[in-house]
């Protein structure tokens, strides 16, 4: 599961179309443009578990929304990239690729209980808009831990993700994912499963003066408020 940083990153079409670097990920490429993964993937005719390769260029919208010209277009690869790709698609089983259809599968339920994923006072709240917060700042000590909100399966761990530091990403279902940010240490990697209160990193700063976490979760690819979902305290 291979996604990058903001810099060098190839954007044309106005930001319809993304080029992957070395260390891309579908699912942070979903987490940073506010798409659910599922269908970044129907798009670009990408199957489980979601394989991509530098140099191939994604498009970021439904492919019948682009100019005809442009439609066959979508999802190719550079030269390189494209013959990395047939090498190892010879050597891999075949699989089914996704469904046509735009649309995401059914809406699952959220996990039976999250837990606040660090101790300390929420200082910066949801604000629902490309512009606010996509999540909650909680305050807390340097070193403290950071605690898986729900059980599930990390599918991002790194720092590639402009703004968001040390990032820890967790697929709790189909349709509910949660992310970690401005971690000083990170205590999992892609692919591990995490159960609920699971340390999976430690406090680090959210900005030059606070200590904290920024935590976030996300309902099929859209940010929605974290206290809506968390224990009251």
């Amino acid at each position: 599961l291979l996604i990058g940083a903001c810099s060098g990153t190839g954007l044309r079409w106005n930001s319809q179309l993304y080029r992957v670097d070395k260390n891309d990920t579908l699912y942070a490429i979903a987490w940073r443009y506010g798409l659910d993964y599922r269908e970044l993937a129907r798009w670009n005719s990408i199957a489980a578990p979601y394989i991509i390769h530098p140099g191939q260029e994604l498009i970021l919208i439904d492919p019948q929304r682009l100019p005809a010209h442009r439609r066959t277009e979508s999802g190719s690869l550079s030269s390189g990239a494209k013959q990395q790709s047939q090498t190892r698609a010879a050597k891999a089983p075949q699989v089914a690729p996704p469904p046509a259809s735009s649309s995401v599968d059914a809406e699952l339920p959220p996990p039976k209980a999250f837990q606040w994923p660090a101790d300390g006072k929420v200082v910066a709240t949801f604000q629902g808009n490309k512009s606010g917060s996509q999540g909650i700042d909680i305050q807390s000590n340097p070193g403290q831990p950071v605690l898986a909100t729900a059980g599930g399966k990390v599918v991002y761990s790194g720092n590639g993700l402009n703004g968001y530091g040390n990032l820890v990403i967790v697929k709790h279902n189909d349709t509910y994912l949660s992310a970690y940010a401005h971690n000083s240490k990170l205590l999992v990697k892609e692919g591990d499963l995490v159960e609920s209160g699971q340390q999976i990193a430690e406090i680090g700063m959210i900005d030059h003066s606070t200590a904290g976490l920024h935590f976030e979760i996300r309902k099929q690819g859209k940010p929605v408020d974290p206290l809506k979902y968390l224990p009251k305290r």
